[in-house]
């Protein structure tokens, strides 16, 4: 830590900022603060009533940088201060906008005095201000007061300097290699590492956009597939003539191969997953065992000699990919936990029966790779909510984080000499869109909407709760917009959640909050804050609903198993609600006459099947014949709304509004349920509504929907 420097501290209303020790105080609570937020702040501070453009705060917090989307970075921080600031853009009591070329520090700034500060070092003192530009204020205080702000800028930029050499040990450069308007992400390597595979659209996972091929460097992005089905792991044969991908079908997962040409592509391997070659006839890739439970195998490419190597402990585990050692022993797996969410990376033997142990960085890690010889594993994680590259060493040793920044890296392929990296770079931002009679019109928010657990309207229309990612860390608030007016306001503010439902009546919110070990614990609390939150006596509660009579149901696993569990009104006592596993709870209708949830093993092919189940205890019906998502139904329980077709980068999908009788009943659908691509005609009284993850209102010309725009290019990272 930066030795603290007389004269170094700023004073404003309750805040204390001391920038030589890059530390934000607030009535001795110490705040946290991301390292460009403070940067910002001290800049500003030390600027008290004049402006700041956004030119000189790009020139000062990021010349250095070689890849970064100032105009973002610039919005980010300063939204990440306004909130820990506790601050109104419109009404600013610190940081005022001059709209179109930067902001003003307006609060009054007392700087602690001491004549020691004064005298600096003729090097690091800055260049006195212009007569004419100094306020009243700032002649009260005089010429030594502007010799401790620049004492303290200088300070905390070499704090900086500190900083980016502790926590890089490599130099890490960035060279763009595509320059869509969209994005291209998944970047996968042929084995002599002259070409290049991507998809490109808004996401690498199960993404419904293209496969493209490029040449590398500087080679012309091609399109190589037609394929409107969901996709992800790209893989190169060994001789790079051929594009292995994964699909996602009604009967599970399949292996497709396209040439790198392009041309039609063809059936590889059914019950396949994330497939790589080991060399030119073994195989390693994931199959489903049972419902979902999805695990590392090897076997040759006619699958004879199939073993199995690897399978997460619960059975709702998802292993999605698997990354090989350059000497085929050892393997990086990226996978889902019990909850559905990307879990911390595993090393497994290939080869003997080593147990399989957690690696890289404490956060959701996507993807992996390894350097040629061995000696390096590379991780791309979401630590603190942002998605970063790091590296550990396979013989041991803590996993070391190499980028950083506003911007995003999502991907990570080796090239063969090991001195880079190819990743997708780039930025994302979400927000939540409303359709109604008035058309579509987007609501403002300063943060990140969270898309799942998804929104939820008020019963009448009139209010929309949802998640807020805001200021530094992965840490979520409950956030409610008026559909009228536009205001927003947080509901529990400083109150992290990780899921949430509003009462049928409005009044009351149950949610949970998460501890740092992953644990989870459930709370109920009035929405107006009449009295404090409610701790109950569940721990391990996830995805909480009110229930019919009071109950408040929720998933939780039990060993290795998802259960739908409820607890009595009173939080004394909780049960199972269902006698069978489940593997995930989707929502509860209105009038809460049934749950939506996937089921392992109910379909005949041994799949997961979408089932809506009375809460009565009556006979479970099939709503998809696949796993179909979203379920959800409107605010007055008339309409259950089915996602029929992904999202894609030309196109937001689509749903059906299913009509239903009176007290929720379903009409009659198919008897295996809705096929993926249906249309209206597949049950009486649906209509197609054009959008397919969405948030119904109160009919099917009302809903809402979390709109995250991505922008991703491909950069080769040099690490030297």
């Amino acid at each position: 830590m930066p030795v603290t420097l007389p004269g170094s501290i700023y004073r404003f209303e309750n805040f204390q900022l001391d920038c030589s020790r890059f530390e934000l105080r607030q009535n001795d609570k110490f705040l946290r603060v991301e390292r460009k937020p403070m940067e910002l702040l001290i800049l500003l501070a030390s600027r008290e009533g004049r402006l700041v453009t956004r030119e000189e705060i790009t020139q000062r917090l990021w010349s250095s940088e070689v890849f970064v989307d100032t105009e973002h970075g610039i919005n980010t921080a300063i939204r990440k201060l306004r909130y820990l600031l506790r601050d109104d853009s419109e009404n600013p009591r610190f940081i005022q906008t001059v709209t179109g070329l930067g902001y003003r520090f307006i609060a009054p700034v007392t700087t602690v005095e001491d004549p020691a500060a004064v005298v600096a070092p003729a090097q690091m003192m800055p260049t006195v201000p212009d007569a004419a530009n100094v306020t009243v204020g700032q002649k009260r205080r005089g010429v030594g007061v502007y010799v401790t702000a620049g004492l303290c800028l200088a300070v905390a930029l070499g704090g900086l300097v500190f900083y980016r050499l502790r926590h890089r040990a490599l130099q890490v450069t960035y060279a763009p290699l595509t320059d869509f308007t969209d994005s291209a992400v998944a970047p996968a390597l042929s084995p002599d590492g002259h070409m290049v595979a991507f998809i490109r659209g808004g996401e690498g996972f199960l993404s419904s956009d293209q496969i493209y091929v490029k040449m590398l460097p500087s080679g012309e992005a091609k399109r190589v597939t037609d394929d409107s089905r969901p996709k992800y792991g790209l893989a190169f044969s060994p001789d790079g003539s051929e594009i292995a991908y994964t699909v996602l079908e009604d009967s599970g997962f399949s292996t497709y191969e396209v040439s790198a040409l392009g041309g039609e592509p063809h059936l590889l391997l059914n019950n396949a997953a994330g497939l790589v070659w080991l060399d030119a006839q073994r195989l390693l890739f994931s199959e489903i065992k049972t419902g979902i439970h999805l695990g590392v195998v090897s076997a040759t490419t006619t699958r004879t000699n199939l073993r199995e190597i690897y399978f997460p402990a619960h059975e709702r585990g998802m292993a999605h990919y698997a990354f090989p050692s350059p000497d085929r022993q050892w393997a990086l797996v990226v996978e889902m936990n019990g909850n559905g969410d990307w879990a911390p990376c595993r090393l497994i033997a290939l080869e003997g029966q080593s147990p399989a142990k957690e690696v890289g960085p404490a956060g959701g890690c996507t993807s992996a790779g390894w350097s040629p010889d061995g000696t390096w594993m590379y991780f791309t994680a979401r630590v603190e909510g942002r998605s970063h590259i790091w590296r550990q060493r396979f013989e041991g040793g803590q996993a070391e984080q190499l980028t950083f920044g506003p911007t995003e890296e999502d991907g990570v392929a080796v090239e063969p000499q090991g001195s880079s990296l190819i990743t997708s770079v780039g930025v994302h931002d979400s927000a939540i869109w409303i359709h109604d009679g008035n058309g579509e019109r987007q609501l403002s928010s300063e943060g990140e909407v969270v898309a799942w657990p998804p929104p939820v309207f008020s019963r009448d229309g009139a209010m929309l709760f949802y998640l807020l990612r805001r200021g530094d860390g992965s840490g979520t608030e409950l956030w409610r917009t008026a559909i009228d007016t536009g205001k927003s306001e947080a509901v529990f503010p400083g109150v992290s959640m990780t899921a949430f439902d509003i009462s049928p009546d409005g009044k009351q919110v149950v949610y949970t909050t998460s501890f740092s070990d992953g644990t989870t614990q459930l709370w109920l609390a009035p929405v107006d804050r009449s009295s404090p939150a409610t701790k109950l006596s569940v721990s391990g509660a996830r995805l909480p609903h009110f229930g019919p009579g009071g109950h408040i149901l929720f998933q939780r696993a039990e060993g290795n198993t998802n259960y739908l569990e409820q607890i009595e009104p009173g939080g004394s006592h909780s049960s199972k609600f269902l006698p069978y596993p489940i593997a995930d709870l989707l929502s509860i209708s209105p009038s809460q006459q049934w749950v939506a949830t996937s089921v392992p093993k109910a379909n005949d092919n041994g799949l997961p099947a979408v089932l809506a189940i009375p809460l009565d205890g009556g006979t479970p019906r099939h709503v998809c014949q696949g796993y179909c998502f979203p379920i959800r139904w409107s605010t007055d329980g008339k309409y259950m709304f089915v996602g029929v077709e992904e999202s894609t980068r030309s196109g937001p999908g689509r749903s059906l509004a299913i009509q239903l009788g009176p007290g929720e009943t379903l009409p009659d659908l198919p008897s295996g349920g809705i096929a993926q691509g249906a249309e209206s005609s597949v049950a009486r009284g649906a209509v197609s509504v054009p959008r397919a993850d969405l948030v119904p209102g109160k009919d099917p010309e009302h809903y809402a929907w979390v709109n995250t725009s991505v922008h991703r290019n491909l950069y080769r990272i040099s690490l030297r």
